[in-house]
């Protein structure tokens, strides 16, 4: 990429792309010589389009580098994992004790017939048993998929066919808003469907209550930890490009696909990135507040921490819960130095406003980290300058459950540079990204376009579990053999990126594309507002008009004066293109259970259509209320003609 006058003001960065963009291939070799190998590789990139390998011939293991590197570096006692509930329950685990439980829990899976190369699901909370499930599996060369505990059974059903796993574990209940919800009954109708290859089923069991226990088939976590075969400080040694997981995609857009990750390319790129784009060190106590059933949960709550030795925090509940001071007390109570959020908690939180922080001392903060969509200005200016007084930066950035780590952000690791709220800011060091029209032409300054990225890259998924034409047809035949990432977007002059949403979630206005971001956060401006999403509906004259569904903050009321003052923002933001056919109030958004607003479902809500598959919603009663909610309008304007 050409350089940019914002780079010209940091020459770390500017030399740090540089050093990629001339030699990608010894740029990513000096990079995967942080970690720990068994055996270095013999070719550092091998390309087989659409497929391709890293550090070929080389020898590591994920769960290896992430615990037993560093008890031989002297950090046995320091503190590898805090988990927290919303209950109030702590557990905290030195890298000798998280290392002593992955172990045993390796021993069992052996136990169990478990095997190299052999398939296990995890439909189980964000928790230590978990975790060390996830670090177990890799340890011996089986791959894990983890399943969202929330997910229904169709989801979790299909989940389990595609990997194909020997095993199930689960547990009785997760905590969530003060109460259980149950998952062993799940599991159950989940394996009537789909249960083929599944042998056995295991459960954490939490609660009093016996969950229904199928005989030869289920049994307890402590019954799975006695049949540990002995063999429990084995590994294995890891070609680079063998599976460590395969995790489905989040599902905004169709039916989810299984992405793989492998032990060495995926450990050299979220590790840089760790370090480039998070400015992660051992001193750290990190704190993703993502569940470990997303990616960002593999990443940066489990895998990226326990690869720097420092600490890293798991959390189970909801955030605003028992109140919405929690997520601020935790910070106090641990020292926490790095947040990971998304703008889905941001804009939860802001609709509470700043006082339940003020409380609490937040000194330990150094940075806070937002991604999963487009962190909106408003959002943006309310965490930096309100709560946190311009004392540490927020940073957005963007990526993929298939990038598996981060590809576009500020470089905060190396060098900050200046920000744009809104903007995702730069390619990371490594990352040749463009945007481009459909048919292959390059955009130019501020023109809309997909985000396409020109090469591969470490982290970035090299094929999908079972799969291999879709692999190439979904992602690499699109646009001219480069990476579709399916984002709309457009560069600015200084080279950062900007997401207008999905590129299939473009409004198209007499002649004009919107970003359904960008009507989004023209709402946002407005401070009644916690969370809009919006879409397209068909329009006889203009042929779409915007269908908006709002979400007021706590202490606003809906009312014909706020409807009217938020279209003149909308107006006044983006001009009179910007049509609002109708506007509805509703307390909730439909969502994926990773908190990306799900666009597709409003359109289909506003058709009148089926909105195909939703297993990955989180909450399917947010369909209902914007159904209802559409069809009272529909109702209340059936003879007066919609506002323009």
């Amino acid at each position: 990429m050409t350089e940019t006058a914002l780079e010209l003001i940091n020459p770390m960065v500017r030399d740090l792309r540089q050093e990629a963009e001339r030699d990608t291939e010894t740029f990513w070799d000096r990079a995967a010589q942080h970690l720990p190998w068994f055996r270095t590789w013999d070719r550092v990139f091998e390309h087989d389009f659409p497929t391709f390998k890293w550090f070929t011939g080389g020898e590591t293991n994920l769960s290896y580098s992430c615990l037993d590197h560093h008890l031989a570096r002297g950090r046995a006692g320091h503190t590898a994992l805090i988990y927290v509930n919303e209950r109030g329950e702590r557990r905290l685990f030195t890298y000798a004790q998280l290392h002593h439980e992955v172990e045993r829990t390796a021993a069992a899976l052996r136990g169990m017939g478990i095997r190299k190369g052999d398939r296990l699901t995890v439909y189980m909370p964000t928790c230590p048993e978990a975790i060390t499930l996830m670090l177990a599996a890799v340890r011996i060369g089986a791959i894990h998929s983890v399943v969202f505990a929330g997910f229904g059974a169709g989801a979790l059903g299909d989940r389990i066919a595609a990997s194909g796993s020997r095993l199930v574990f689960t547990a009785d209940v997760t905590f969530r808003k003060g109460g259980e919800v149950a998952l062993k009954h799940i599991v159950d109708s989940a394996l009537k469907a789909a249960g083929e290859t599944v042998e056995r089923v295991v459960v954490l069991r939490r609660t009093a209550e016996e969950p229904s226990m199928e005989s030869g088939r289920d049994l307890y976590w402590n019954e799975f930890l006695s049949m540990a075969d002995g063999e429990s400080g084995a590994f294995e040694r890891m070609e680079s490009n063998e599976p460590a997981y395969i995790l489905a995609t989040s599902g905004t857009t169709a039916k989810p696909k299984l992405a793989v990750h492998t032990h060495g390319g995926y450990q050299v790129g979220i590790y840089s990135m760790g370090r480039w784009c998070f400015g992660m060190d051992e001193a750290d106590v990190w704190w993703s507040t993502s569940d470990i059933g997303w990616v960002v949960g593999h990443s940066y709550i489990v895998y990226a921490p326990l690869l720097f030795g420092c600490t890293t925090i798991a959390y189970e509940g909801a955030y605003d819960h028992p109140g919405p001071e929690a997520v601020w007390s935790i910070v106090e109570e641990f020292g926490v130095t790095g947040i990971f959020t998304s703008p889905t908690a941001v804009r939860l939180l802001m609709r509470y406003g700043e006082k339940p922080a003020s409380g609490f001392d937040l000194s330990s903060l150094r940075r806070i980290m937002s991604a999963g969509e487009v962190l909106n200005a408003p959002a943006w200016e309310w965490l930096q300058k309100q709560v946190l007084d311009d004392r540490i930066p927020v940073i957005d950035h963007w990526w993929q459950t298939e990038t598996g780590g981060p590809a576009i952000g500020n470089p905060y690791g190396v060098a900050m540079l200046p920000t744009k709220p809104g903007s995702a800011t730069l390619p990371l060091p490594g990352i040749d990204v463009a945007v481009m029209t459909p048919d292959g032409r390059e955009c130019g300054p501020g023109e809309k376009g997909v985000l396409v990225i020109r090469r591969p890259f470490p982290s970035l998924t090299p094929a999908l579990w079972g799969e291999p034409e879709r692999y190439g047809r979904d992602y690499w035949e699109r646009i001219n053999g480069v990476y579709f990432t399916g984002d709309s977007a457009h560069i600015d002059e200084d080279g950062y990126v900007w997401f207008a949403g999905r590129a299939d979630e473009v409004i198209k206005i007499a002649a004009h594309r919107m970003g359904t971001i960008e009507v989004e956060t023209a709402f946002l401006k407005h401070p009644a507002v916690a969370e809009a999403g919006v879409t397209g509906r068909p329009d006889e004259v203009r042929g779409e008009v915007i269908s908006a569904f709002v979400v007021l903050k706590e202490g606003r009321e809906p009312s014909a004066d706020l409807e009217r003052e938020l279209r003149e923002t909308v107006r006044d933001e983006l001009g009179a293109v910007a049509v609002i056919g109708e506007l509805h109030f509703v307390n909730t958004l439909p969502k994926t259970r990773s908190g990306k607003i799900m666009r597709r479902v409003l359109r289909s809500v506003i058709l009148d259509k089926d909105p195909g598959d939703i297993t990955t919603i989180e909450d399917e009663g947010s369909v209902e209320e914007a159904r209802r909610a559409w069809q009272e309008l529909k109702e209340a304007t059936a003879s007066t003609p919609r506002p323009s």
